[in-house]
């Protein structure tokens, strides 16, 4: 059998997002394309400490993680690449002039860093686990390294935010914007490069919008029965749902297993 590399985003393809469990047929297929000799590991846009877990309880030892600026290869952590800083302060520079909070992760925890509580007081709490840090005196300029930043900029006032595109930015949630690293793609090469493997023998599942910049048409790319159309569109294929054996169907059915 020809080996495979295959890369597994999280939320909605290998996970139920009602439930947040790995899908059972989705962990019997690891399993066994595992036994059948490929590579296995995750594509998330997840930080490193927030992915680790997953990754440990699903059997797997590999990962691109941190939107693709993270590597994982046999349990160790070999690349975490923060945002460009000069941008990055330039974009909280603006933002605090404008009257919003920024928070800022500054190592791979779950540590924000913020002046105070404006950004709780407009947008609320982030909707996960957070340690919130207040400094009256942070001072972007001395930061270093900034991994991930969130701003209290509501969507319809985003255009206020001239420097927003300047760095890759998600929304999940109407209240904040985030920014992060967001080159899963490169994450993907960046790995095959480190494992000596061939681009064209890359199999790639995902379900949504912020799957779409990994889906590439020199690899294998696989959308979900439960994803957007808009990465549909692109795939090499179209599996069923992920609730509905979507992954394991599909790897029997190209003979991956």
């Amino acid at each position: 059998m020809n080996k495979k590399y295959f890369f597994f985003d999280i939320d909605g393809t290998l996970t139920d997002r009602k439930t947040k469990k790995i899908v059972p047929s989705a962990q019997l297929a690891l399993n066994q394309l595992k036994e059948a000799g490929h590579f296995v590991s995750i594509a998330t846009g997840r930080a490193h400490y927030k992915a680790r877990d997953f990754m440990e309880s699903v059997g797997l030892h590999d990962m691109v993680c941190c939107g693709g600026g993270g590597l994982v290869i046999q349990d160790e952590l070999v690349q975490n690449i923060p945002l460009d800083l000069e941008k990055s302060k330039a974009i909280a520079k603006q933002a605090l002039q404008l009257g919003y909070g920024v928070l800022f992760m500054l190592d791979d925890s779950v540590n924000v860093y913020t002046k105070d509580h404006t950004f709780q007081d407009q947008c609320g709490n982030r909707q996960e686990p957070t340690e919130y840090i207040y400094d009256a005196n942070l001072d972007i300029d001395k930061m270093e390294k900034i991994y991930k930043m969130y701003i209290s900029i509501p969507k319809e006032e985003e255009s206020r935010l001239t420097l927003k595109d300047t760095l890759g930015n998600l929304r999940f949630v109407p209240e904040y914007l985030m920014f992060q690293y967001d080159a899963k793609h490169q994450g993907i090469l960046d790995m095959m490069e480190h494992i000596h493997g061939d681009v064209k023998d890359v199999v790639v599942f995902g379900d949504d919008t912020n799957d779409l910049v990994m889906f590439d048409p020199q690899w294998t790319s696989v959308a979900m029965g439960n994803a957007c159309q808009e990465l549909k569109d692109v795939a090499t294929y179209v599996a069923d749902t992920n609730v509905n054996d979507g992954i394991y169907k599909i790897c029997k059915e190209k003979g991956w297993i």
